[in-house]
C-alpha cells in the first residue's frame, strides 16, 4: 500500500493547494496517477469536511478511476501547515490514501489501518524525530504490520 518512493520531507509546503499538488506529483511519479485528476479528487474530498484530525495529522483519501488497488503517500512538513484541522492545530503528517473510484470495503480497511496507525502517539513521536525517508518509511509499514497483526 506504501511505496518507499512514495515517502517523502518536505520543507516549503505553504498552503493546502500546494500539498494537493505535492501529493498528486509524488502519486504520479510512484504510481503513475493523473496529476490533475488526482488534485481534484483531493479538493473535492475536501470540500466534504476537514481531513485534518488532530494532534498535527491530516488523513487525505480519494477515489480515482484507473486505480487497482489502494495506494498511499506520505509526506512530513518540515514547517506545520495551517489545515483548518478538527483542533485548529496545523498539520506536519500527512498520509493520502487513493483507492479505486468502485472500492468498498478493501477503501475503508486501508483507511481504518491508517487511522489506528496515526492515532498512536508513540508513532507519532517517531515520524516527528525522522528525517530520513527510509526511517519513516519502516515505521509506518512496523506500525501498520503490528496494527494489522
Amino acid at each position: 500500500m506504501l511505496r518507499p518512493s512514495a515517502v517523502k520531507v518536505l520543507a516549503n509546503v505553504t498552503s493546502k493547494k500546494r500539498l494537493f499538488q505535492d501529493l498528486a506529483e509524488i502519486a504520479h511519479s510512484v504510481y503513475g496517477l493523473d496529476a490533475p485528476q488526482t488534485v481534484d479528487a483531493l479538493q473535492e474530498r475536501e470540500r466534504l469536511g476537514p481531513t485534518g484530525v488532530g494532534r498535527g495529522v491530516a488523513l487525505l483519501h480519494a477515489r480515482l478511476h484507473g486505480l487497482s488497488d489502494v495506494v498511499g503517500v506520505f509526506l512530513r512538513l518540515e514547517k506545520p501547515l495551517e489545515f483548518d484541522a478538527v483542533d485548529r492545530q496545523p498539520v506536519d503528517l500527512v498520509f493520502a490514501l487513493f483507492a479505486p473510484k468502485d472500492s468498498g470495503v478493501e477503501h475503508l480497511k486501508a483507511l481504518a489501518l491508517v487511522s489506528r496507525t496515526m492515532r498512536n502517539a508513540e508513532t507519532c513521536n517517531k515520524l516527528r524525530a525522522n528525517s530520513d525517508p527510509a526511517a519513516l518509511h519502516a515505521v509506518l509499514t512496523e506500525a501498520q504490520n503490528v496494527q494489522a497483526a
